[in-house]
């Protein structure tokens, strides 16, 4: 007879014990990592790659996949992307393959279960998942996938260049050692990954491409396409051990147009963001949108001039997608096909793949790149694949091109400090001339100035945003202070900008230090005992003589202070007050070509800076941003902040930044003078400035 408790305090107990289980089981599954191992980018098979309607009829597919990551559980996806209803497969079971691989180890079968059920219907469109299962997996260990279908399923979903062989035969054999008589085809139907359990530190690769990396040319069943190959390579190595490669290539496939499968853009999320654990992408696409646009013919220069920007354009579409998402994006260059009989290439073509290629090898863009141009290329006639690396038709790699490119990737770009990495793109902003820059439009107050720019700030999740502060505006104008309180208010942090904005290259030192002085008691009261050390100097002039900048220096270290240097810069001052004057016309179109320009130019200093800092350091420094309190700035923050946040930007404090090694002179201000900013550091080592274009507007012009 059971014993029934009717004290209340054991039912007490009794649910404690229940929700600490529940909440011990829930830290359990969440601190459980997932990494993607193995993938196979999905689309819809051609006519003649599909298999015929009665083969799937009460059948069993077993696909071999070659995993480049191991670990103690695993979990198996399966799609049904392009089918056109519901999808039934009475069962599913993994095992360790023997050779030949229609054969597995029945000792290692395994069932698979989909909550719990071992069958699963799986929607139109739709991918499901497995639950998991333990089963201990190598690094670079091969997976037999088993599927019995009862029914033949409306539509298929698949990988027509598996370069591995599949096994059909008819039956549910699923857990059977050998499927006799079996039907033999080179490609993958309904498998689109496998992830498995590994360590924190794990993380994932997609290589992101079309044939090239779909491994056309390649060994079938030898696992010897390049991302197979760089995954040996890193597992190869005890640092980069933790990392898989996922090889998402489709043969024929196109940036910009549907082809063989999707195009690149339209398959991104599904492709790039949704495998568990992506940290890196390396991105070999583009060569069949050059080969296609002439497929049928030479076009006009015009044709070719359209295309190639389309091309950068999707790039940096990826580019901008993938940071968002904290992926750092490492670019190839595109092989050379002059040769092809496929595409006949000429000149025109030519010069657009090594416009392209120029592009991807230049700082600013990708956050790292892969020269496979120079690795593969002739170089007696670089315009075609060296001999030893043409698969024969003169536009895919044989095997040893293959293991080629796999040997020119640096290891070190998937170091976690490496320049790939989509932390490395950092920046602070700050703000000068608190409380009042510029001219006002009517109507306008500087704390609706202010009121808008905490309100962008705040609403982009930005941290605290120092504003540097000139007192001598708050005399001037009393009721400005009001600008400072809402500031503080809001939790930004106040720091010196001299009391009346004064030019230290125009001025003395003792004028320059009583005038900064001035500045301290108002900052002290306002940042009620919190730091206000942080000093930019007016006009970003450190003085006009040597003796001067020690003699400044010497007074800020000894006051206390740290310098806010400026890394990037547009020159936001520019469109303030031809903002107030076209306000006060009514002029919208005059503004519209002011907020057009304004975001180009934004756009351009973060290339050019980027650029700077490239060939400096091979590195994106961390980055700070001068913007200014003015009543443009204001209307157009938030498309600003977009704008730093399309681009990959994270938003980080003023002090973060500077705790990087470039801002020591600043930080340390006991090291002699040195240059501080990008452009000073390029004029000291001698070296050319980029390209760097002036706003195309005439402000002072504007709305007069």
């Amino acid at each position: 007879m059971p014993i029934i408790h009717r004290n209340p305090q054991y039912k007490t107990l009794f649910l404690c014990a229940l929700l600490f289980f529940l909440a011990t089981a829930a830290l359990t599954s969440a601190q459980t990592r997932w990494i993607c191992s193995w993938t196979s980018a999905q689309q819809l098979p051609e006519p003649h790659n599909s298999l015929q309607a009665g083969d799937l009829r009460d059948a069993t597919l077993r696909q071999v996949v070659h995993l480049s990551l191991g670990g103690p559980q695993l979990r198996v996806h399966l799609s049904n992307r392009f089918g056109t209803s519901p999808l039934h497969l009475t069962s599913v079971h993994i095992a360790k393959p023997e050779s030949p691989s229609d054969k597995i180890d029945a000792s290692t079968d395994k069932a698979l279960t989909f909550s719990g059920r071992p069958d699963l219907t799986i929607p139109a469109g739709a991918e499901y998942v497995s639950d998991p299962v333990a089963f201990p997996a190598a690094a670079l260990s091969d997976l037999a996938i088993s599927i019995h279908f009862d029914l033949a399923p409306s539509g298929q979903t698949g990988h027509p260049g598996s370069r591995a062989t599949s096994y059909l035969a008819h039956g549910d054999l699923v857990a059977s050692a050998e499927l006799p008589d079996a039907k033999k085809v080179e490609h993958w139907y309904f498998i689109a990954a496998v992830d498995v359990v590994a360590s924190p530190q794990a993380a994932a690769i997609v290589a992101l491409g079309d044939s090239i990396t779909d491994g056309h040319g390649a060994t079938t069943d030898g696992n010897n396409r390049w991302p197979d190959l760089l995954a040996r390579r890193l597992q190869g190595d005890p640092v980069t051990q933790s990392l898989a490669v996922l090889n998402q290539g489709i043969g024929g496939n196109r940036l910009l147009l549907d082809g063989l499968g999707p195009n690149t853009l339209a398959r991104f999320d599904h492709d790039v963001l949704a495998p568990a654990g992506v940290r890196y992408l390396i991105v070999l696409e583009g060569i069949n949108d050059l080969g296609m646009l002439t497929h049928e013919g030479e076009v006009s220069s015009a044709e070719h001039q359209a295309q190639v920007p389309r091309i950068i354009s999707a790039y940096e579409q990826i580019i901008t997608r993938a940071h968002a998402h904290g992926i750092g994006v490492i670019g190839a260059t595109l092989l050379p096909y002059v040769g092809s009989q496929f595409y006949h290439p000429g000149p025109a073509s030519e010069v657009d793949r090594q416009t392209i290629n120029q592009w991807i090898r230049a700082p600013g863009h990708f956050d790292a790149f892969i020269d496979f141009d120079k690795t593969t290329r002739d170089p007696d006639h670089p315009d075609r694949l060296l001999p030893a690396f043409d698969s024969g038709d003169h536009l895919h790699p044989s095997p040893s091109g293959y293991a080629a490119m796999a040997e020119a990737i640096p290891l070190t770009l998937f170091d976690q400090g490496s320049s790939a990495a989509p932390s490395a793109l950092q920046i602070a902003f700050t703000f000068d001339d608190l409380p009042a820059h510029s001219a006002l439009p009517p109507g306008e107050t500087r704390l609706d100035v202010a009121t808008k720019i905490i309100t962008a700030l705040r609403e982009a999740h930005t941290p605290p945003i120092y504003g540097f502060v000139n007192g001598v505006r708050v005399e001037e104008q009393p009721g400005d202070a009001a600008v400072l309180k809402a500031w503080r208010e809001a939790g930004n942090p106040l720091g010196n900008h001299t009391w009346s904005h004064m030019n230290l290259n125009q001025h003395s030192v003792e004028e320059f230090e009583a005038d900064a002085s001035r500045n301290e008691p108002s900052l002290s009261e306002s940042m009620k005992g919190e730091d206000w050390h942080w000093f930019r100097y007016p006009y970003l002039a450190e003085g006009d003589t040597p003796e001067k900048k020690v003699a400044i220096r010497a007074f800020l270290l000894q006051r206390g202070y740290k310098v806010a240097a400026v890394t990037m810069s547009f020159g936001d001052y520019q469109w303030n007050e031809p903002y107030a004057r076209c306000k006060e016309k009514g002029d919208s179109a005059a503004i519209a070509s002011l907020e057009s320009s304004y975001l180009e130019a934004a756009d351009e200093n973060i290339r050019f800076y980027r650029s700077l800092s490239h060939t400096l350091y091979s590195r994106d420094i961390p980055y700070v941003l001068l913007m200014h309190i003015g009543a443009f700035d204001a209307e157009m923050l938030p498309r600003l902040l977009s704008l730093y946040q399309s681009r990959g930007f994270q938003f980080i404090t003023l002090a973060d930044v500077e705790k990087d090694p470039f801002y020591a002179i600043d930080t340390s201000l006991a090291l002699p003078p040195g240059p501080t900013m990008l452009e000073g550091v390029m004029q000291e080592r001698q070296l050319p400035m980029p390209p760097h274009p002036a706003p195309a507007i005439d402000f002072d012009a504007l709305c007069r």
